[in-house]
């Protein structure tokens, strides 16, 4: 792929690297630096300064589609894909699933199962091509994939600016005297168990997660929320809502479930408590701005069959 820029007065005496990372910030300097660039025809040093009117071509290489071996790509179970082009991919993860392969997980993984229909970038790595955010393997909903490198630059950007809209359901214990409110919070790694998050008063990275309530089943002392996502740590809903009162239902790690299971009288609503497995939360919504056509994206992904069935047996209490 070749680009084309022309150099006006702001950008006179500015060296070529530099002047071609603030036209084409989808990359870095040392990515650029590795590309084949003419100016007005003729080569030229990257440590050059450029003049007003040059006329700058850049040869982009066409990445790999994907660096992940072949015997490792699989199609274990059908994608619930939302939208899809050149660039981009949008899926409904299920619940269940795995990310990427991983040393306890090396089949089956969602990755392998988009690569089986797609290439992906190659920017994210061996594992992880196209990856710019991720799901717990018990948490289903919308996520973005990246098909291109450029893509995959411009929305590493954006979810590292947290320009982009998440919002979650959550099935949780409790009935809250409010309709809304707002959870600030460090989160770090729990010193008592690695494989755990936790708040903290002093340290970690700063999350905000802001909660409304979506609806309430006080028989059952059970409501639905829905939590948008001002900061994106590991974990951070299911924390966030558990260190309030307010654990997700079937959260095998911050659900404490054993005290509240007592008070449900409902025979199929406690069967499904006790052995479903995965914590019941959803990434229902998605909202960000197209990393190479500038263009607004939406997606919204229904309730998974597991939340669907769980809210009807609450209901029917």
């Amino acid at each position: 792929m070749i680009r084309e820029f022309i150099v006006d007065e702001l950008n006179a005496g500015v060296r070529v690297d530099k002047f071609l990372v603030g036209v084409m910030p989808d990359f870095s300097r040392s990515e650029i630096q590795k590309f084949s660039v003419i100016r007005n025809g003729a080569p030229l040093r990257f440590s050059d300064k450029v003049r007003v009117g040059d006329k700058l071509s850049v040869e982009i290489p066409d990445a790999p589609k994907t660096t992940i071996a072949a015997d490792n790509i699989s199609s274990d179970f059908d994608l619930d894909i939302l939208y899809e082009d050149d660039d981009i991919i949008v899926i409904n993860k299920p619940r269940g699933v795995v990310m990427y392969p991983s040393a306890g997980n090396k089949t089956g993984t969602l990755v392998q199962n988009i690569l089986a229909h797609t290439p992906l970038a190659s920017a994210g790595g061996t594992t992880r091509p196209g990856v710019v955010h991720r799901l717990d393997k018990d948490t289903s909903g919308v996520m973005v994939f990246a098909k291109s490198d450029a893509a995959y630059h411009g929305l590493v950007k954006t979810f590292m600016a947290h320009d982009l809209t998440r919002k979650y359901v959550a099935f949780v214990w409790g009935v809250p005297n409010w309709e809304s409110a707002t959870i600030t919070g460090n989160i770090a790694r729990s010193s008592r168990n690695r494989q755990k998050m936790s708040m903290v008063k002093s340290g970690g990275k700063p999350a905000t997660t802001l909660v409304s309530v979506m609806d309430v089943w006080p028989r059952v002392g059970v409501s639905a929320f829905r939590c948008t996502l001002l900061t994106g740590r590991t974990h951070q809903i299911r924390v966030h809502l558990s260190a309030h009162g307010f654990p997700v239902l079937c959260d095998a790690v911050y659900g404490r479930p054993s005290s509240r299971l007592g008070s449900v009288k409902n025979p199929d609503l406690l069967d499904f408590l006790k052995n479903h497995s995965g914590q019941m939360l959803h990434a229902e919504v998605l909202e960000f701005v197209h990393p190479i056509t500038g263009k607004k994206m939406h997606f919204r992904a229904p309730l998974p069959d597991d939340m669907s069935e769980l809210k009807y047996l609450i209901s029917d209490c």
